[in-house]
């Protein structure tokens, strides 16, 4: 019950959510929208006749990270990048993806023909990366900080350590403003081969408009730009692009960051009192990953008693005992969690033992 085959790669924390659950499987944050993102996207509609205009939106991404516009690569969100990635460098004679994580690098990367070798970081080390683990012949190398499904958040050193020369080395940052940038490699232009995808999906809870971005290289991203369509970003999601580099937007991601790393400090505590639960690393990002006996069976009594979590075995490197719990406020953390620890104390049977009974 190790690694996930391609099969399962394209199975994502949407899948888990239905009517009248609450949505811990899913890390996008629900709170409203401010006026000052709402606005420019409402005001964006009466301009739909005219084709997109990349050019402000560009110029904003490029000034908020201190890089030249040709360093910026706008997307109909961070997805979009890695088929990007996938599709124009098919040359890549040994693309390695580092797990767990994401998993839409490697299904791209398969669609586009690609032979995939995993890097399994070890559940011993907290998940934490080791450079060494890498090949040294591999000249396209995918990794996310902070890491999707463990919530680690790698020295930015580290991470700059895998670069070298002849190598294109693809960081995804989608929960960079989790964390308040921390270990972000988004401005740093001194790194060979770097790319950078960055996704406004999580904090402001656009992941219905589609927008994202690369940042890097600019050799590396005018190649992909010949495989990007024509207009591949709506107007409204370049409103949203522009909005998101403003300073303002800036220090309320910050003040945001803060507030998640309260809420999230709550939800380990209560989560490490559980008896068998063990709480993976040290989170940082907008969710959890554990691993509790009977994982499985947990994940389908949760969500009888009202609570989708994402389930952990479609992560290559991690098995059917890993849930993923994104981080909410604390009165619905401590409701889960009441719900939760009469199931660790007496595991509900595995989906097989069920049917087998």
């Amino acid at each position: 019950m190790g690694y996930a085959d391609s099969l399962d790669l394209a199975h994502h924390g949407d899948a888990e959510v239905a009517p009248g659950l609450v949505d811990l499987a899913v890390n996008v944050r629900r709170d409203p929208m401010p006026p000052w993102l709402s606005e420019p996207i409402a005001a964006s509609l009466r301009s739909l006749a005219a084709y997109p205009d990349q050019g402000p939106a560009r110029a904003a991404v490029a000034a908020r990270h201190g890089r030249p516009v040709d360093e910026v690569l706008l997307t109909a969100g961070a997805a979009q990048g890695f088929v990007l990635l996938a599709q124009a460098l098919r040359g890549a004679r040994r693309a390695v993806v580092v797990h767990p994580q994401f998993t839409e690098p490697e299904a791209a990367l398969r669609n586009a023909g690609h032979d995939v070798t995993r890097v399994i970081l070890p559940e011993a080390t907290g998940f934490a990366l080791d450079p060494a683990l890498v090949p040294d012949d591999a000249d396209l190398v995918f990794i996310g900080n902070p890491t999707n499904p463990t919530s680690v958040l790698h020295p930015a050193a580290t991470v700059a350590a895998l670069a070298r020369p002849g190598r294109v080395l693809v960081v995804d940052e989608a929960f960079a403003d989790t964390t308040g940038e921390t270990e972000s490699l988004a401005a740093r232009r001194d790194v060979p081969g770097l790319v950078v995808v960055r996704s406004l999906t999580k904090t402001w809870g656009l992941a219905g408009l589609r927008i994202g971005y690369l940042l890097g290289d600019r050799s590396v991203l005018g190649r992909l730009s010949t495989v990007q369509p024509l207009w591949a970003v709506s107007t409204p999601a370049l409103a949203a692009a522009i909005a998101c580099a403003d300073a303002v937007a800036v220090a309320a991601e910050r003040e945001i960051a803060a507030g998640l790393a309260s809420d999230r400090a709550h939800l380990v505590t209560a989560l490490r009192d559980l008896p068998g639960v063990v709480v993976a690393g040290a989170p940082a990002s907008s969710f959890v990953l554990v691993r509790l006996a009977g994982g499985s069976g947990v994940r389908l009594a949760l969500r009888e008693r009202g609570y989708a979590v994402r389930r952990g075995d479609t992560f290559p490197g991690l098995g059917a005992d890993w849930l993923r719990i994104a981080v909410r406020d604390t009165a619905t953390t401590d409701a889960f969690v009441t719900t939760l620890a009469p199931l660790v104390m007496c595991p509900p049977p595995h989906p097989k033992e069920k049917l087998e009974a």
